[in-house]
C-alpha cells in the first residue's frame, strides 16, 4: 500500500536519540491510524545504524555523504508518499504535532513549517546567541531580501505536498539547505502556513557550527537576492562616484573647511567604475537566475526588450568615443604647449573613467547575452 505520508528523518551519529525519535513517531501514526512509512537517511558512524535496524518497521537510507541537506535529498529519493514530513532526529521535537502538520497540507497548503520562538523553548533546547542573535537576525534578513512574513525560517520541523516539492528543484548540501527550502518555497509563490511549535533539549551532542553555518545560511540568501548583494551597494557606490567626479571636475569645493582639487577624483573614478560592474553583476545574476533556476523578473524582461546588445553596444562605444575625445583635447593641448609642463589630471581621469565604463558595457551586454541562452 502507498503510504499517505513519508515522515524522513536525517541522522548523524544519533545513537542516543534514534531510538526515542522512532518509538514516538510509531506512537502517534498508531494513534491517528496515519498510513505513513519512516525513513531515516543516515551517514552515522556510531552505533545509530544498529539501533535503527532493531526497532523495525524503518526505511533505512544508508549513504556515506555529510550533511543536512544530503541527507534529506538522499531520503527524498525514497519517499513514496503524496506528503513529506520533515524533522530531526535529536528528539528536540515533539512528535505529536505531525497530524497538525497533515490537517493543513490536507486544507490545500502546499508547505507548512514550524515556529519556535512564538510558544514555548526550553531553557536547555537553544543558546542565548542562537535564540536571540543568530535565528533572528538571518530570519529577519529572510524576511527583508524575499518580503516575507516566515517568523523561524531554519525551523526543521516542516512539512510539504509531494508535488510542491518537486517544483522546488533543491540541491544545497549542508545546513542552508534549510533557508533554500524556504526560498525557493517562496519564489515558487507555494501557499505557506506556519505553525507555533514547542522546541525540547536535543538528546546527545548538538553538531551546529554556529559561525559557519550561520555564514552558509546568510551566504545562500545574498546570492539567491543579487539586489541586497550586487545591485542597491553597487548604485550607491555609482551615484556617489559619477556625482562626486563631475562636481571636482567643474568645482574646487571646500569641504568642512578644506579645499579640494584633484586627488579626490580619483576615488570618485574608482567608486563608478566598481558600483557599475556591481549593477551589471546584479544584471547577470537575475539573468541567470530567470533563464536557468526558473525565476521571473517582469523589469528584466522589459530590459530586455528595451536594451538589446546592439543598443548597449553602441552606448558603449559612444562612452568610449566620449572619452577619446577628451583625452585627444588633452592631447592637441599638450602639443600646443610645446610638450611641456601640462595640468590636464582631472580631464584624464574623467576620460579614463568614460572609457572604462564604456568598455565595461559592450563585454558585458555580450555576457548578458550569453546567459540569456535559454537550457532545453
Amino acid at each position: 500500500m502507498v503510504p499517505e505520508v513519508s515522515i524522513i528523518l536525517p541522522c548523524r551519529n544519533e545513537q542516543k536519540a534514534i531510538a526515542f525519535c522512532i518509538r514516538r513517531i510509531k506512537e502517534v501514526l498508531l494513534a491517528g491510524k496515519i498510513n505513513a512509512e519512516i525513513i531515516i537517511s543516515d551517514s552515522s558512524s556510531d552505533l545509530s545504524r544498529a539501533i535503527i535496524r532493531k526497532n523495525g518497521g524503518v526505511v533505512l537510507v544508508e549513504h556515506d555523504k555529510e550533511g543536512y541537506g544530503n541527507a534529506y535529498l538522499e531520503g527524498f529519493k525514497h519517499a513514496r508518499g503524496k506528503y513529506i514530513f520533515m524533522a530531526d532526529a535529536d528528539g528536540t521535537y515533539d512528535f505529536q504535532e505531525i497530524p497538525r502538520f497533515l490537517f493543513y497540507l490536507k486544507e490545500g497548503f502546499d508547505f507548512v513549517i514550524g515556529n519556535r520562538f512564538s510558544k514555548k523553548i526550553d531553557k536547555k533546547a537553544m543558546n542565548f546567541t542562537h535564540r536571540h542573535i543568530g535565528n533572528p537576525l538571518l530570519s529577519s534578513t529572510l524576511r527583508l531580501f524575499f518580503n516575507a512574513d516566515i517568523r523561524d525560517s531554519h525551523c526543521g520541523m516542516r512539512a510539504i505536498s509531494r508535488g510542491a516539492l518537486d517544483k522546488l528543484n533543491l540541491h544545497t548540501a549542508g545546513m542552508e539547505f534549510a533557508s533554500e527550502m524556504v526560498v525557493k518555497a517562496l519564489k515558487n509563490k507555494l501557499k505557506i502556513k506556519q505553525l507555533d511549535i514547542n522546541y525540547y533539549p536535543r538528546i546527545g551532542e548538538s553538531k551546529l557550527h554556529s559561525f559557519s553555518d550561520g555564514w552558509r545560511h546568510l551566504r545562500f540568501l545574498l546570492i539567491y537576492s543579487p539586489k541586497f548583494l550586487f545591485f542597491f551597494p553597487g548604485l550607491v557606490l555609482f551615484l556617489l562616484g559619477i556625482a562626486s567626479l563631475f562636481w571636482f571636475f567643474f568645482t574646487n569645493p571646500q569641504i568642512l573647511g578644506r579645499q579640494y582639487f584633484v586627488h579626490p577624483m580619483f576615488l570618485s573614478s574608482l567608486f563608478s567604475i566598481i558600483g557599475y560592474q556591481l549593477i551589471l553583476f546584479a544584471v547577470f545574476a537575475k539573468s541567470y537566475a530567470i533563464n536557468h533556476l526558473g525565476d521571473n523578473s517582469r523589469v528584466m524582461q522589459r530590459l530586455y526588450r528595451i536594451f538589446t546588445i546592439e543598443k548597449a553596444s553602441i552606448f558603449g562605444i559612444l562612452l568610449i568615443l566620449l572619452g577619446g575625445l577628451v583625452f585627444m583635447l588633452v592631447l592637441m593641448r599638450w602639443f600646443a604647449s610645446g610638450l611641456g609642463e601640462l595640468n590636464e589630471i582631472k580631464s584624464s581621469i574623467t576620460a579614463l573613467t568614460l572609457i572604462t565604463l564604456g568598455v565595461q558595457t559592450i563585454f558585458s551586454s555580450f555576457m548578458l547575452s550569453i546567459l540569456g541562452i535559454r537550457e532545453k
